[in-house]
Order: structure tokens, then sequence, then C-alpha cells
């Protein structure tokens, strides 16, 4: 089962990849309740503290998990272990990539975990759009709305870095994370193939756009 997790955080509704289709779930985390009625999505549940979100705009039907402020976990990392205790096996993040850098950092710790997980996941908001790859490839398709793509070492160093059908190839390459260079990059046809031999990456597509 696909798990959508709407957070908070600006996001351009129309430039947001996928969406969820029949019995996948939907979970609005916090302020995210505000982007999924922007993206058109019907959550069925809501999870989160209020901090900024009153809990009385919710729908009465709408079922609500409220936590207290004083916790461990962010609203989204609480968002993601609801979502694997009901039986997610995928995940996508919707939002969470602006604002405070300590959630978004925190948000982007949270594909390492599900990698580690075998869960694949994404974190997008319509500007960048956010994989987590280590220790092997992957295929990287082609999108209208994200331009860019970028390679970051999440490690001291990430080797035996190869990346073909861009506009700038890699072929056992060594990305130092106080070097970052694969940067600004291009897809020059339908797919890319990015492989990290030994190392962990961030693979970001981005856009110029910022929808103002």
């Amino acid at each position: 089962m696909k798990a959508y997790l709407y957070v908070g955080g600006k996001v351009l509704p129309e430039k947001i990849t996928m969406g969820p289709v029949g019995n996948d779930l939907v979970i609005a985390v916090d302020s995210g309740y505000k982007n999924a009625l922007l993206c058109h999505a019907d959550p069925v549940l809501f999870i989160g503290d209020c901090d900024s979100f009153p809990a009385s705009k919710l729908p009465r039907d709408l079922e609500q998990i409220l936590l207290k402020p004083e916790k461990d976990l962010t609203d989204t990392q609480a968002a993601v272990q609801l979502a694997l205790g009901r039986g997610a096996t995928e995940i996508s993040i919707i939002g969470g990539l602006d604002g405070r850098l300590d959630h978004t950092l925190s948000n982007l710790a949270i594909l390492e975990h599900l990698f580690d997980l075998h869960i694949p996941c994404y974190i997008e908001n319509g500007i960048n759009r956010v994989r987590f790859l280590k220790n092997t490839s992957t295929l990287l398709a082609c999108s209208p709305y994200y331009r860019y793509v970028g390679l970051l070492s999440v490690g001291e160093v990430a080797k035996g870095v190869e990346i073909q059908g861009v506009k700038y190839p890699m072929k056992n390459g060594k990305i130092l994370r106080t070097h970052q260079f694969a940067v600004s990059n291009e897809l020059t046809g339908n797919c890319a193939l990015i492989n990290v031999k030994k190392g962990a990456l961030y693979i970001i597509e981005s856009s110029d756009s910022q929808g103002n």
C-alpha cells in the first residue's frame, strides 16, 4: 500500500508529480491538511500537535490523532511511523522542504531511514524533489517540472559515482561532502542512470520556478 503524507510548507500543487489513487493511504500532518486540500487529496486521518493548524477547523468525521507539543518525534516522523504501522510499503511526502532548516534536514533524514527499511520514499513540493540512494543504482525519469538534477554526498565521501543520460555525465567519480560539485545537471533523454558503488547520495531534482 502506498501512503501520501501531506506536511506543512510551501507547495506548488500544479507541479506535484503524483497523487493518491484508489486505496492509497492519505495522511494530513498538522498544517499539511491545507496542502492536502490544495492538491485535491482527501485525507482519511490527521496527525499533529496542532501548533500550526487548529483541530477545531478539521471535519468532525476525520480520524484525528492529536499529539502533545512536548514529544520526541516531529509530527512528520510520527506520521511516518503511523503509515508504516498501517501497512504502507511506499511513502510519498508532500511539502516539508522549506521553512525551518532543522525540520527540513530532519525530513531528509527520513529518506535514509526508510531506505534502510526497503521502503521507497521521496519528498517533493513542486520546487524540489529528493530521493536517497546508497550503494546501489536507480533510474531517474525525466520530469517536465524539474529541470535540474544534483547529487549531494550524505557521508564523508561517495565513490564510484556514475550518471548517464545527462548533459554532464560522470563515470567512476568521487564526491566529497566538503566539495559538492555534482549539481545543476540536466537530463538529455527520457531517463538517467545514477549509480553509487560506495556511499550515499541525495538525488535532488529542482526547478528555478518559485511559483511567484
